[in-house]
């Protein structure tokens, strides 16, 4: 396997795993219901909580760094272990900070839905 076949691989692979965030998060809003316990609807606002953060995130280091090498293979490797420390840092914001937002969050979901 050459350079540009990897190169191919991470950028289909980086797409993917951005629709299957999207996909994943999008399916757990839709099982949400007036039946849904109280830790299904926390959990549902953490994940689009560390998913919203997340793309903040991005957006911000999109905004500082440069785009000169964004073709180059090392550009490629350091985007994706970038994105895998951005998720990490996401979820670790969430559970450490987020607890008042999520508990916001919550209460209007449980009138939206009417429990």
């Amino acid at each position: 396997m050459d350079i540009s076949s990897i190169s191919t691989n991470y950028t289909v692979a980086n797409a993917d795993k951005s629709a299957e965030q999207s996909n994943s998060l999008q399916s757990s809003l839709k099982n949400i219901s007036s039946d849904s316990s109280e830790e299904q609807l926390k959990g549902v606002i953490k994940d689009f909580e560390s998913y919203f953060v997340e793309q903040v995130i991005k957006q911000m280091k999109d905004t500082f760094t440069s785009d000169d090498d964004g073709d180059s293979t090392m550009s490629q490797y350091k985007d994706l272990y970038m994105d895998q420390a951005i998720e990490t840092v996401a979820d670790e914001m969430v559970d450490q900070i987020g607890e008042s937002y999520t508990q916001t969050l919550y209460e209007q979901m449980k009138r939206n839905i009417g429990q």
